[in-house]
């Protein structure tokens, strides 16, 4: 639970994509695009629907005419490529019609409870045009920059949970497709997908007629959809401890199922084998400019390496317990990095074992909100001390133990950090240090001389109810809270940023500073129009290269 270790985690079986996509395929979801009316300048709208067992989703599409100079991926961008929102149900013309009066303006504008995901995005500069211009002259684009880049457009936010006017997380949790966590979000980005190589294609026909090509199949899989993440998102599984949980405890359950495995067959062996060396082929297709992840994926392939020459070994997997054992030399051989890539593997072989863990993922966290004033201040401390053992070995007197301050943008309504002790912002402080805050409770508990109720305290320490809270909840839920400190000098806020989004399945973290970091989601993913024909859940890591035919239109 500590931040350098959350920040290698790696997608896995119990992502929220690779759920998404298991459910779509287990209960034959439909897809269809009844609606397409864009221009040869790329200028219109379109409707791509999903229809499941009970219920259809509809991602409605805005296709803007954007300048150059005025494409960014700031929060603060005021236009976009590509604007979208994710309907509940079938929309009519009035629908349509009133989508089109806010969607293109996202903050600026309003939605309803019909909607249920508002989203933007903006092309990649270098491989849009690449595509569309040797689509128009008949040939398939080059291999090796759709590698590079890996997707046609990034989305700058998809946002849900009732912002904007959007529907209520509340009213949509009891439904089965939408009860693990992000369902929507991952449905808007998987049906965005979509969009972005149709309009590719359209744009590509539009310049050519009747010479376009189409892009192969393979390649339209090798492209997936970006992703520009930045502080907003980082706060989230702190304020979200029940949640964070949930999450981390499936994930240490999964493995301990696998672990405990007695025997490893011949078959389940050699898929391993394989699935290593697809790791390995996508570390060698990671690029980042960031020194701090450049040396990570050095360690990385380094890892892998050793990983497939220690598989090579003849007996490596036979006896008993192998997993457990290969999980053990990994502790003791590989770095962070190459660590948490072999957890994720060790799920992957054993679909079987560790996928019912997925619905549990999400949380009531009403349901842990109310504080227990009737508990004995001496179990709070016996369980503030327990948890937040760490805290209490930081001064933090000390600047560079709380040279951090996170608040809330003015203008935008987004978490920010700053410098505690060069900016004017202690005031405006938001409660995300769990272990400065508990160190401050014990401290005001260690000077207490009344009655041994939580109650009688908080009464008269009522700037300790927060932590209060987060005690009695980490108490139940041992993955509750990170164990490290959330506003120290070395604080890098891209480890929280890569912990959430390895959850949600994104691969290919490519930070642009310690604040922001690029993605890409559903790389390499079935298309919709594939979903029903092959398998649903053997993309996640890419296959290994391609041979020229697959590039063939």
């Amino acid at each position: 639970m500590q931040l350098a270790r959350l920040g290698a985690f790696h997608q896995s079986r119990l992502s929220f994509m690779r759920q998404l996509l298991r459910r779509m395929k287990k209960e034959n979801w439909q897809f269809s695009r009844p609606l397409f009316e864009v221009d040869a300048e790329g200028v219109g709208r379109a409707v791509y629907e999903a229809a499941g067992p009970q219920r259809v989703y509809s991602l409605v599409c805005f296709a803007h005419d954007l300048p150059p100079e005025k494409r960014s991926d700031r929060v603060i961008a005021e236009a976009w490529d590509a604007t979208f929102a994710l309907f509940d149900g079938r929309p009519d013309a009035a629908d349509l019609a009133r989508l089109a009066q806010n969607v293109p303006y996202q903050e600026a504008g309003r939605v309803s409870d019909r909607e249920i995901c508002l989203s933007r995005a903006n092309r990649s500069v270098r491989l849009f045009e690449h595509v569309v211009a040797h689509l128009a002259d008949g040939r398939q684009p080059d291999l090796a920059q759709l590698e590079d880049v890996g997707y046609l457009m990034r989305t700058t936010a998809v946002y849900g949970s009732g912002k904007f006017g959007a529907a209520d997380r509340e009213s949509l949790a009891d439904r089965p497709e939408l009860a693990a966590p992000f369902q929507a979000e991952m449905l808007t980005v998987f049906l965005i997908r979509a969009f972005t190589l149709d309009i590719a294609e359209h744009l590509a026909a539009a310049r050519a007629p009747g010479r376009a090509a189409r892009l192969a199949p393979a390649l339209r899989r090798r492209l997936g959809v970006g992703n520009s993440t930045g502080l907003g998102l980082a706060p989230f599984i702190v304020n979200h401890p029940l949640l964070f949980n949930n999450w981390i405890a499936a994930r240490e359950t999964a493995l301990a199922r696998v672990r405990a495995l007695p025997a490893c067959d011949g078959e389940t062996a050699a898929a391993f084998r394989l699935l290593v060396a697809r790791a390995a082929s996508n570390a060698a297709a990671w690029r980042s400019a960031h020194p701090l992840q450049i040396e990570k994926l050095t360690a990385l392939r380094t890892d892998l390496a050793r990983l497939g020459a220690h598989l090579a070994e003849e007996e490596d997997l036979a006896g008993p317990r192998p997993w457990d054992r290969l999980y053990r030399w990994g502790a003791a051989t590989l770095s962070l990095e190459g660590q948490e890539q072999l957890v994720s593997l060790l799920l992957e072989p054993h679909g079987a074992l560790v996928d019912d863990l997925g619905p549990g993922m999400s949380a009531d966290e009403s349901a842990c909100f109310a504080i227990d004033g009737a508990m004995p201040l001496s179990e709070l401390r016996r369980i503030a001390e327990n948890i937040y053992a760490f805290a209490r070995k930081i001064d933090w007197q000390q600047p560079h133990s709380c040279a951090r301050a996170w608040y809330v943008s003015e203008e935008k309504l987004e978490p920010r950090l700053g410098e505690r002790f060069e900016e004017p912002i202690a005031d405006y402080e938001q409660p995300l240090s769990p272990g400065r805050d508990a160190a401050r409770m014990l401290a005001a508990i260690d000077a207490w001389n009344g009655p041994d109720r939580l109650a009688a305290f908080l009464l008269r320490h009522p700037e300790h109810r927060h932590l209060a809270r987060r005690c009695q909840i980490a108490a139940a839920a041992p993955y509750a809270e990170i164990r490290d400190n959330t506003i120290g000098a070395d604080l890098l806020p891209i480890d929280l940023l890569r912990c959430k989004l390895s959850f949600f399945g994104a691969t290919h973290f490519d930070p642009r500073s310690d604040r922001w970091v690029r993605i890409n989601m559903f790389q390499n993913a079935p298309l919709p129009d594939e979903l029903s024909a092959g398998p649903a859940d053997d993309w996640s890591y890419p296959p290994l290269p391609m041979r020229a035919s697959e590039t063939a239109s």
